[in-house]
């Protein structure tokens, strides 16, 4: 500024420059990223709401999702005795049983594994490793799904509260293991035991598909 300028020119520059730098630091702070927050819902019911575009940890979660909403629906509109029926001798294999199972695989591999809570199984044990699927005759089926649900909500905050890259250890064996690996074995997990489903369903009313 020129030094002859007026002592009220030199107030309207000041004024000016102060102006602009909160509107400058305003401006930052609306661009600053915010922490990541990740959802602890279920969003993923279908297989066209699978996002084909996201980035990794979205994309594991919601086939992770889709996948448990595919053992749901393989269950719905079904008896309790349709629930509890057995596939061909000698499989012990159930809906019901498959729903215990996963129960238990959802607080296994989250809660004990990665988490490190010190927690047994529900359903089955060391001296009844195959609890989950032989001991039907008193399981109610409310109780079951409500226990498999809130394994499910209880793992997704688990999984919300750890990156890709943090890691757990296996209780049985010690080996070491991300979250990463996790949820792409949970998808392997589900996979699998869906197809066993696919098979119950279509046996019990001849639904078939997702």
């Amino acid at each position: 500024m020129s030094p002859w300028a007026s002592e009220s020119q030199s107030r309207a520059v000041s004024n000016e420059r102060t102006t602009l730098a909160a509107f400058l630091a305003g401006l930052s702070l609306l661009e600053a990223p915010s922490p990541p927050v990740h959802s602890t819902a279920m969003t993923t019911k279908n297989y066209n709401d699978i996002p084909r575009e996201a980035d990794e940890r979205t994309t594991l979660t919601a086939f992770l999702d889709w996948q448990r909403a595919t053992l749901e629906r393989k269950c719905e509109s079904l008896t309790d005795e349709q629930l509890h029926l057995r596939s061909v001798p000698p499989s012990s294999l159930s809906l019901l049983g498959l729903m215990r199972h996963m129960a238990d695989v959802e607080r296994w591999w989250f809660r004990i594994n990665l988490h490190g809570e010190d927690l047994p199984l529900q359903y089955s044990s060391d001296d009844d490793e195959d609890g989950d699927f032989d001991n039907l005759d008193d399981a109610e089926v409310d109780a079951v799904l409500a226990a498999w649900r809130a394994e499910c909500d209880r793992s997704r905050e688990v999984v919300a509260s750890y990156s890709l890259d943090d890691t757990g250890r296996n209780r049985d064996n010690g080996r070491v293991m991300t979250l990463r690996w996790t949820l792409t074995h949970m998808i392997e997990e589900y996979s699998r035991h869906n197809g066993h489903a696919d098979l119950l369903r279509e046996r019990l009313d001849g639904a078939v598909g997702y």
